[in-house]
């Protein structure tokens, strides 16, 4: 693998991490972060936090979008690593003459 499919696969899931967190401290009702600092007075009150809340989402959403798609540029291409020679040399040597050679369908068929 190469350093930047690494380190693309890293922002990915540190990403991925706090977007859950975002996501799991709002409530949908309410309730979660923003109602925790109480009344509407305060210079950073509820629907403050909640916007803050709401912004991270978004921005940590897209964000993830464009790291998935980037990281597909840094994937490894075939020629490149030793996958492609390795699977073909697992293949086995055989004709398809040969697979058929044996068979005999027309005694198949009387049995």
């Amino acid at each position: 693998m190469t350093i930047l499919y690494t380190l693309f696969t890293i922002l990915i899931v540190i990403t991925c991490i706090l977007l859950i967190l975002i996501v799991l401290v709002q409530n949908p009702k309410g309730g979660g972060l923003s109602s925790a600092f109480g009344g509407g007075n305060q210079i950073m009150g509820a629907r403050k936090t909640s916007d803050f809340l709401e912004k991270a989402t978004w921005v940590l959403a897209i964000l993830l979008v464009v790291l998935s798609l980037s990281s597909t540029f840094a994937i490894p291409k075939s020629g490149e690593s030793g996958e492609q020679e390795s699977i073909q040399d697992a293949r086995p040597e055989s004709n398809e003459e040969d697979i058929f050679e044996n068979l005999d369908i027309q005694e198949e068929i009387e049995n």
